[in-house]
């Protein structure tokens, strides 16, 4: 007799008894994982060099963008016989630009997504960037200038959209986490943090004059050869007749090949010693090491004064960035980590501000005051530094080996 065949089990059940045997264990409370216990437990691997190097790009535009005003400056005084303050006008605009519009590209990038809004930035800054060159006078020139500025603003995104991805034990190594709950600006001057607060803010100030300060200059000296006093402005103002007939100065000494390899050099020391200063945030302390090459970079500004070769200067200018870039390395990261959880965005977004300030005075000095005095200009740029060392080691708080707070 043919046994009546059984249907296969698809669904198997289980319950787990109790040591009796009578009762079954209470069935305990799935367990949750924040965003950041998700990040943590997945580590650093290939998809995190994979989105450093994609993402790394925004970086390298908004350094382009930076670089191609100070190469620029000398043809438009030229083009359009400009004074220094026009000339410094256009970087400020530049930056204003970027102030005004990140605000309003980190609301659309939290409700939006963010590779979108980075996305639309680059489309942006193209378009804009692109147009620049069909510039038909200044004031256009000035307009789309600081519409390239609003879409590099933009690019942020592309830092925060590493940033969120990166484990904690990596962030002195790396960058700051930054997607935060936004608390109120009143916390930022709550007792607890009013002097931290205001120190960090004194810091981003000098180190965005300084940083950009260093970019502009370098292209004036290079341009003006005043370095070792080799040509006063006089001597070196060129008399040229606009469309009416007057006569303006017209500064029409344009980069050399040796000032173009010059600028490049310098620039690579961004990333030449980029070890060093992670050295130095992680067995330094984030305080200490940041008022050691605040306090280098007041000393270089001064050394700029000294007679000396072209390899020298060059020697300078390459320390002078490699400095400015560890500041700027350093006082993100310790942004980051002082404040809690509810404060963390917030003093970020506020430091940031600030630090567009520091760059919209800084052209004003390094095309304007210096043409007048350079020893009056690297002066003035090594004693913001030297206020913004004593800050940094002034501190009240190392967050060194610190976790993220979580609650104010």
């Amino acid at each position: 007799m043919a046994s009546k065949p059984t249907e296969p089990v698809t669904v198997l059940s289980l319950r787990r008894l109790s040591p009796a045997g009578l009762e079954p264990q209470q069935q305990k409370e799935p367990k949750t994982f924040t965003v950041e216990d998700a990040v943590e437990t997945i580590g650093f691997g290939r998809f995190h060099i994979a989105l450093f190097l994609i993402m790394g790009s925004t970086g390298v535009v908004e350094a382009m963008e930076i670089m191609l005003i100070a190469v620029v400056s000398p043809a438009i005084r030229c083009e359009w016989h400009l004074e220094n303050w026009q000339v410094a006008l256009v970087t400020t605009m530049v930056f204003f630009g970027y102030m005004v519009s990140s605000v309003l590209f980190g609301l659309l990038a939290d409700r939006y997504g963010r590779w979108k809004i980075l996305l639309l930035s680059f489309l942006w800054g193209a378009y804009f960037s692109l147009l620049t060159s069909f510039s038909p006078t200044y004031i256009w020139f000035v307009f789309l200038r600081t519409m390239v500025g609003c879409g590099v603003s933009g690019h942020a995104q592309g830092l925060i959209i590493k940033t969120e991805f990166l484990p904690t034990k990596y962030r002195g190594y790396m960058l700051p986490l930054s997607q935060e709950k936004r608390g109120r600006f009143a916390d930022l001057l709550d007792a607890k943090y009013l002097r931290t607060t205001l120190q960090i803010w004194v810091i981003w100030l000098g180190i965005s004059f300084a940083y950009y300060g260093v970019i502009l200059a370098s292209a004036e000296l290079l341009e003006r050869d005043l370095v070792c006093g080799a040509k006063s402005e006089s001597q070196a103002a060129v008399p040229s007749e606009d469309s009416e007939g007057s006569q303006s100065p017209c500064y029409c000494h344009l980069f050399a090949p040796s000032d173009y390899r010059t600028m490049i050099i310098s620039t690579i020391g961004e990333i030449a010693l980029n070890p060093l200063n992670i050295l130095g945030i992680n067995f330094l302390g984030r305080r200490l090491s940041l008022s050691v090459t605040m306090g280098c970079t007041a000393l270089f500004f001064l050394l700029l004064n000294i007679c000396t070769s072209s390899a020298g200067l060059i020697g300078f200018l390459f320390t002078l960035r490699a400095l400015v870039a560890a500041n700027f390395n350093t006082i993100y990261i310790y942004t980051a980590e002082v404040y809690p959880t509810t404060m963390r965005a917030l003093g970020m977004g506020t430091s940031g501000s600030l630090c567009r300030i520091g760059a919209m005075v800084a052209p004003f000095i390094s095309q304007v005051l210096m043409s007048a005095s350079i020893l009056g200009a690297l002066c003035l740029f090594s004693s913001v530094c030297v206020v913004g060392a004593i800050s940094a080691f002034t501190l009240p708080i190392e967050t060194k080996g610190r976790a993220l707070q979580q609650i104010k």
